[in-house]
């Protein structure tokens, strides 16, 4: 049976997993993940991809990229075939390590990166093996608190908190430790609702009776956002309300966020 060809993310961005085959650590001890991290680093200068986050987990890694000149699928590859190559030269073993094919989502709206983010970085805090996330050495957490340049973009994520960097690692530092049931990317599989722009024009005609969306800039206010919190509960991403309806994001992301 073919595989399903992965969804595209029109902003580049994705949240990855990579996973040990039959679920056995992919490192085992220091020297391993630090092999990664120079991988990880070596092929972003090669490909240009650009790292938001990271955690490496012993038998799995977390990953946040943003596409850069190569295909995600490719840079995977890239990234896999050598430090596998190296581990199994290290451990005088031959075969594969990770499970045949990384999984992924994709990532549209900066509120969706922060709460990523924030679920990768408290991973290793919510599997019991520290008592607080800075306390992890092979994560991207502290890259962001200490600003270090070698291998995280922090750039991006920290405007989204503020201009002023001092206020955006604090705000940053204070949401990465919020107490949080994030549900993203993991073991399970995740199925997440999407709906096409099309999809999208013709369930806010079907809601509402108007013959275009952005004629829901004049619709009430209490009925506007009723309709944008149902459009949102189906699948339809902020990315494409702002869009089609040429409402603001902040219009958008407050109604969401006053209805979690």
């Amino acid at each position: 049976m073919p595989r399903q060809a992965r969804a595209k993310s029109n902003s580049g961005v994705y949240h990855l997993m990579l996973r040990g085959i039959n679920g056995q650590d992919i490192f085992l001890d220091r020297e391993d993940r630090q092999k990664f991290i120079e991988t990880l680093n070596r092929y972003k200068e090669k490909c240009s991809y650009q790292v938001y986050g990271y955690c490496l987990m012993s038998n799995h890694i977390h990953l946040v990229l943003k596409e850069g000149e190569e295909e995600l699928s490719l840079v995977m590859k890239r990234i896999g075939v050598s430090y596998v190559a190296w581990y199994n030269f290290k451990y005088e073993r031959a075969g594969h390590l990770f499970q045949d094919r990384f999984k992924s989502e994709e990532i549209e709206e900066d509120q969706y990166l922060l709460v990523a983010l924030r679920y990768i970085h408290q991973n290793p805090l919510k599997a019991g093996m520290v008592k607080d996330i800075s306390e992890y050495e092979w994560s991207s957490f502290n890259d962001y608190v200490s600003q270090k340049k070698d291998l995280t973009d922090f750039n991006f994520v920290l405007r989204i908190f503020d201009s002023n960097r001092e206020k955006a690692v604090k705000s940053f530092n204070l949401f990465m430790r919020q107490a949080a049931k994030d549900k993203c990317l993991d073991y399970d599989d995740i199925s997440k609702k999407r709906m096409y722009d099309q999809e999208v024009v013709r369930a806010i005609q079907d809601l509402t009776g108007l013959s275009e969306p952005e004629l829901l800039l004049s619709y009430e206010k209490k009925a506007r956002d009723s309709v944008l919190l149902k459009l949102r509960e189906n699948g339809a991403t902020i990315r494409q309300l702002v869009a089609l309806t040429g409402l603001g994001r902040g219009v958008i992301e407050r109604v969401t966020r006053n209805h979690r």
